[in-house]
């Protein structure tokens, strides 16, 4: 699911942005592509220590659309590319997955996994 290109993407710091929506309100908060870790299985692991109302939306309703783009990457018209993903969610506090990635990110309080439906390239 995950091509060179995006994992390249993901290798450039960059911003990522997070849309979620509960309740007829859209909520849109952002992290870095550094952050973004993918699994052998094509899900996405993302440290979540702040990110309530994410959550709070994602309890209600589990779809999250992501952004995420370098500058560094040549893209489909120039400089710069950039991804649209939409998926579903859930959150990890504890196991194997949630330890790896406490030790890289000892500043989280849960880790969101995003299982992708789709990824497409935008630029």
């Amino acid at each position: 699911m995950f091509n060179e290109k995006f994992k390249e993407v993901l290798a450039h710091e960059g911003p990522v942005s997070l849309t979620t929506w509960a309740n007829n309100d859209a909520h849109v908060t952002n992290t870095w592509n550094s952050y973004l870790k993918l699994t052998e299985d094509d899900r996405i692991l993302l440290p979540m220590a702040g990110m309530h109302s994410t959550q709070a939306d994602l309890a209600i309703n589990n779809q999250i659309k992501i952004t995420l783009a370098s500058r560094e990457v040549q893209g489909t018209i120039g400089a710069g590319a950039g991804f649209y993903i939409e998926g579903t969610t859930e959150f990890l506090d504890s196991g194997d997955e949630f330890d790896q990635m406490v030790s890289e990110f000892p500043f989280l309080r849960q880790v969101m996994v995003v299982h992708p439906g789709l990824v497409k390239q935008t630029i």
